[in-house]
C-alpha cells in the first residue's frame, strides 16, 4: 500500500514537531506528540529507558531539559523509510543524529542512529504510538562480516535519569 503525499507531509510535520519541542524545552508539545498511551524506548545505554503514556513522554522532556550539558542539541532525522499498514498506521525507519551546539565552530556530533516508530492516526492527527531509539551498531549492521553484535553505551553522568523506577519514568507520582 502507498502513502499518500498528504499522510506524508502530515508525518515528516510530526517528526519535526517531535525534535523541536524536544530541543527546544517544552515538554508538554513533546508528549502531544505521541497518542495517548504512546511510548518511546531508548535502547542506548546500559538499561534501557521506556517512558510511558504522555506523562511519561513528558517526563522524559523534563529529564533532558533539566539535564545541564542538553541545550543546544539539536536532532536531525533523514532517510525516512515508510510502511503503510493500514489507512491509520505506519511504520517508519529512519537515521537520526544529533548536534551539540555550545560556542564557536566546530560543533559537535553527539549520537548517530536510528529511530523505529510506529504511528497512528489518533482523532484524526498522526501521533507517535512508539518510539524506539537505538545506536547505529547492533542487528542494524549484521549483514557485515563481524557485525551485529550491540555493544551499550555507558550513560554519562549528566544523563542519568534521578530515579530509575516506573513511576519515574511514566511521570506518576
Amino acid at each position: 500500500m502507498k502513502l499518500s503525499m498528504e499522510a506524508r507531509i502530515e508525518i515528516e510535520d510530526l517528526f519535526a514537531r517531535y525534535s523541536w519541542a524536544l530541543d527546544t524545552g517544552d515538554p508538554d508539545a513533546l508528549a502531544m506528540t505521541f497518542a495517548p498511551a504512546g511510548k518511546i524506548v531508548e535502547e542506548v545505554f546500559e538499561d534501557a529507558d521506556v517512558w510511558e503514556g504522555r506523562d511519561g513522554v513528558r517526563a522524559m522532556g523534563e529529564h533532558y531539559r533539566n539535564s545541564p550539558n542538553f541545550p543546544g542539541r539539536q536532532h536531525h532525522l533523514s532517510m525516512p523509510l515508510y510502511e503503510k499498514k493500514s489507512d491509520d498506521r505506519i511504520s517508519a525507519k529512519s537515521f537520526v543524529f544529533v548536534t551539540e551546539c555550545h560556542g564557536e565552530p566546530p560543533m559537535v556530533l553527539r549520537f548517530s542512529g536510528y529511530y523505529l516508530d510506529e504511528i497512528i492516526r489518533h482523532e484524526g492527527e498522526w501521533l507517535f504510538e512508539s518510539r524506539i531509539i537505538r545506536l547505529w551498531d547492533g542487528e542494524i549492521l549484521q549483514n557485515f562480516p563481524g557485525k551485529g553484535e550491540w555493544s551499550p553505551r555507558k550513560r554519562p553522568p549528566d544523563l542519568v535519569v534521578k530515579q530509575r523506577n516506573s513511576k519515574s519514568l511514566t511521570g506518576d507520582k
